[in-house]
């Protein structure tokens, strides 16, 4: 499990095993159920998540009940509420798991401190936020400007294994269509 890790941070910078061993000394492990919420809108967001194994979503619930679900992280990925995480404010995503999952967890806190004491460290958490702004940007583009069926072929394209790990429900809701649309673009 710390190997996972370990290979996430080292695509973009390289730690001794002293180094490692420090940046693991500021994170926490965390397993969870298939349903169980790591984070709720209106609650304190007091971690950002690195999925070790398992699938979890953030999704917005909006004030008439509908879901809208942001993002998908699977094994390798990162997972927060932003926002509520840096801003230290209350949610307003909820993140819960898909499947049953296991993530190294870190505060706000203590990732200040890693990157104070370890500056190659805020180098990797930079790295990692400009990757996820540039998905970001990219996902909103693509909702704005491509019809359902290019971004059903998109998101086939970007998550091949992700279609037979998440039920179609959740995959409408993340593309922006109906289940029967994508019912009808599945065949």
């Amino acid at each position: 499990m710390e190997n996972i890790l370990r290979q996430q941070i080292e695509k973009i910078v390289p730690l001794t095993d002293s180094e490692f061993l420090f940046v693991l000394s500021h994170f926490s492990v965390g397993n969870y159920k298939k349903h169980q919420y790591i984070v709720q809108q209106e609650n304190p967001v007091p971690y950002v998540h690195f999925v070790v194994k398992g699938l979890l979503k953030s999704f917005y619930v909006d004030k008439s009940g509908k879901s809208h679900i942001l993002q998908f992280a699977m094994k390798d990925w990162w997972i927060t509420d932003n926002q509520g995480f840096y801003n230290e404010q209350n949610a307003t995503l909820n993140i819960d798991c898909i499947e049953d999952a296991q993530t190294y967890y870190i505060t706000l806190d203590n990732r200040e401190k890693l990157c104070a004491e370890l500056q190659k460290m805020e180098f990797f958490f930079l790295q990692k936020m400009t990757a996820g702004n540039i998905a970001l940007q990219n996902r909103i583009l693509s909702l704005m400007s491509k019809n359902s069926e290019e971004r059903y072929m998109q998101f086939l394209q970007l998550y091949p294994d992700l279609i037979h790990r998440i039920p179609k429900t959740l995959i409408a809701s993340y593309l922006g269509i109906s289940r029967e649309t994508l019912s009808r673009l599945s065949h």
